[in-house]
């Protein structure tokens, strides 16, 4: 299928699409924590991967994408399953426990930095330039703020917090294996995602199971809350991502990360009554800093203001 056969297919321009995958990602923090009002951690990363895997199967029919044949494929996409999905997800389940989904948020943001970090070691022929070190160094110093180091922690908050990262972390070693392993293949993104998910669903079936009855009462917000965080977060989210990825490249659907911590922040506080202490979202700005450092983002925005140069002169009548 052509470029052009892709696009037309599409109903939505990209544009709208980015911003739709910023909000639904950015949600996806306010929907964990009203389904751990129901369901355990590991319950409520089984339950969003298995409604996402029923969506995309029904995307997947729609477009007429084929889940991919070759065992070989197979084997990474559980291994991505396992980092992008299976782990994180639970981790993220389980830090909530302990803090705000405003918080979870943004930490999520450091993702671009612990990928780099991880492109870094995994692949020799990139090199550590001063422009990525420094970047790397602002976003660690803007995960401190984020967290407020200064004012200490309890021991149930440093739990959350280290969740969360460590979820971040399972994501900067997921991108690099992706590029590695399944990019340039023939299959479709979504035939791909929809693989992905499923083997994240059947890994966690089991231990859903032995996670016991349920936690909490079954009530309508956190179904909803789970039907949301599946079908949109875990599923119809990833037909996105491949749309904005194909029509603008990976470095503009990269960018939805500056405005997913946005949406967590605005959700949390609206919706769940989260308080937002001040060096959250001043740490949260510091991260999306480095980021646009290491990336190189910052130099070329300066570059074109610099080619720009100052506005022309009008002169008096």
């Amino acid at each position: 299928m052509t470029s052009t056969d892709h696009r037309r297919q599409h109903l939505l321009p990209w544009q709208v699409v980015f911003v739709l995958l910023a909000a639904t990602w950015g949600c996806s923090f306010w929907w964990i924590k009203l389904g751990l009002q129901m369901l355990a951690p590991v319950q409520v990363a089984f339950v969003r991967l298995a409604i996402g895997a029923s969506a995309l199967v029904v995307v997947s029919a729609i477009a007429g994408a084929r889940l991919p044949r070759n065992l070989s494929t197979w084997r990474h996409l559980f291994v991505v399953a396992m980092l992008m999905n299976s782990v994180p997800f639970t981790l993220f389940a389980i830090g909530e426990t302990h803090v705000s989904s405003v918080l979870a948020g943004i930490i999520n943001a450091a993702t671009p930095l612990t990928t780099l970090a991880v492109i870094l070691l995994a692949f020799p022929e990139e090199k550590p330039n001063a422009e990525r070190v420094i970047g790397l160094l602002i976003g660690f110093l803007g995960i401190l703020v984020v967290v407020g180091v200064w004012e200490g922690l309890g021991a149930g908050e440093w739990t959350g917090i280290a969740a969360c990262v460590g979820a971040v972390t399972c994501y900067g070693i997921a991108f690099p294996y992706v590029r590695r392993h399944l990019t340039g293949l023939p299959e479709s993104g979504i035939g791909l995602a929809t693989g992905q998910v499923a083997c994240g669903a059947a890994v966690l079936l089991p231990l859903a199971i032995a996670a016991g009855p349920l936690p909490g009462p079954i009530a309508l917000n956190p179904v909803l809350a789970m039907l949301g965080l599946g079908a949109l977060g875990s599923g119809i989210a990833f037909a996105f991502n491949y749309q904005i990825v194909r029509e603008a490249g990976p470095s503009t659907a990269s960018m939805v990360t500056y405005l997913t911590p946005l949406f967590a922040i605005v959700v949390g506080v609206a919706f769940l009554g989260e308080g937002v202490a001040w060096h959250e979202p001043v740490g949260g700005l510091v991260v999306l800093l480095g980021v646009a450092v290491a990336q190189g983002r910052l130099r070329a925005a300066l570059a074109a203001l610099a080619r720009r140069g100052p506005a022309p002169e009008i002169a008096p009548d």
